[in-house]
């Protein structure tokens, strides 16, 4: 390993530490690193992807066979907090693909917050391939929150939309 590479990785672990992620693997061809780290009472873990969109530079460098940071903690269950998306329904992405809010850049959005939407009425466009992909609203109700944010990377299932349905 080239002392660069420990370098890279030495920054990666203070990362992930700083984000408060529990756990994180990678897997280059024959090198894999594997961290696990304690967590506070009350962890509050970033999404992956945040942390991946946030350190690409460290992403790239190649890793030891195995490492381990430190053992991971058993957490006692943390008391339930109050969900904001209790009873909303979710329009979820069907396909992978990058999001678009509206037919062009510079239009108006399909949807916004407080607008009401029918079963069918057209959201949003996920470009996959090249191919623009009209997405429909699977529900009538009112659009309580947009999710995502035009030209974001979007995976299948994610949820795009709360909707509030009558």
């Amino acid at each position: 390993m080239k002392p660069e590479d420990i370098d890279d990785l030495k920054q990666l672990v203070e990362f992930l530490k700083e984000s408060q992620v529990a756990e994180f693997e990678l897997d280059q061809g024959d090198q894999k690193i594997r961290l696990k780290f304690k967590q506070p009472e009350a962890p509050a873990v970033a999404p992956i992807a945040h942390v991946i969109a946030a350190a690409p530079g460290m992403m790239a460098a190649p890793a030891p066979a195995q490492t381990s940071a430190a053992p991971a903690a058993e957490l006692a269950p943390a008391a339930p907090a109050a969900d904001p998306d209790a009873g909303l329904h979710m329009i979820k992405s069907p396909i992978v693909g990058t999001y678009y809010g509206s037919p062009s850049p510079g239009a108006a959005p399909f949807v916004s917050p407080g607008d009401h939407v029918e079963k069918g009425q057209i959201v949003c466009i996920i470009e996959a391939m090249k191919l623009m992909n009209e997405i429909e609203s699977d529900v009538s109700g009112e659009v309580a929150r947009v999710l995502v944010t035009n030209g974001q990377p979007i995976e299948f299932g994610q949820p795009l939309f709360a909707v509030k349905t009558a």
